[in-house]
This record gives C-alpha cells, sequence and structure tokens, in this order.
C-alpha cells in the first residue's frame, strides 16, 4: 500500500505564493498518476492539477496560469507550485496517487492532507 505524505500548507497573505509537496513511499512512482484535490469547507473535494506517468498536466480553470504541478520520479515526489493565491483557495490539500494493479484493478491512495489558509 502506497503512503502518501503532503507538506508545505500554511497561512499567506493574498497574492503570495506556496509549493506544496508529497512523497510517496515504495516503489513504482514512474507508472502512477498522480493528481492534486482541495476541499474547502462546506464543499465538496474537488480536483486542483494532475499529472500523468509520461507527464501530461491537466488543471481546474478556477486556477490555471497561476499554478503548477510536477513530478520527480528521483525522488518519489509530486509538487503543487502555488501562485498569486486567493482566499477562495483556502482549503485542505490532498495528494492522490492512483496506478495500475494486479488483475486489471485500479489502486487509489490519498495523502492526510494539508491546509492552505490565504487571508490577510
Amino acid at each position: 500500500q502506497v503512503q502518501l505524505a503532503e507538506s508545505g500548507g500554511g497561512l499567506v497573505q493574498p497574492g503570495g505564493s506556496l509549493r506544496l509537496s508529497c512523497a510517496a513511499s515504495g516503489s513504482f512512482f514512474s507508472i502512477a498518476d498522480m493528481g492534486w484535490y482541495r476541499q474547502a469547507p462546506g464543499k465538496q473535494r474537488e480536483l486542483v492539477a494532475a499529472i500523468t506517468f509520461g507527464g501530461s498536466t491537466d488543471y481546474a480553470d478556477s486556477v490555471k496560469g497561476r499554478f503548477t504541478i510536477s513530478r520527480d520520479n528521483a525522488e518519489n515526489t509530486v509538487y503543487l507550485q502555488m501562485n498569486s493565491l486567493k482566499p477562495e483557495d483556502t482549503a485542505v490539500y490532498y495528494c492522490n496517487d492512483r496506478r495500475p494493479g494486479s488483475g486489471g484493478r485500479v489502486l487509489d491512495a490519498w495523502g492526510q492532507g494539508t491546509l492552505v489558509i490565504v487571508s490577510s
């Protein structure tokens, strides 16, 4: 079972930047599709950014041009660089690891989340 550990959250003023990190345990990180999700109070969890094992990326419209997802397969780590942060970006951010399992199954792993607060 893959274990994920997020870090990098905190309190930042509007317009500021943060970089989130998510370190994955175990092997075969390079075959995993990785994603960052967030959940604000009273709202459903939503996909913020994703990066495939091949390096293709996708972003929610609300963060395009401000957030960048990247990965370092040598370090088993995925990053989310967040710039020009807005109060509406306030949420718990979760890392997701999705990879193929045996018998055609898809294996999903989630981190514990890291809190981002954007406020003056």
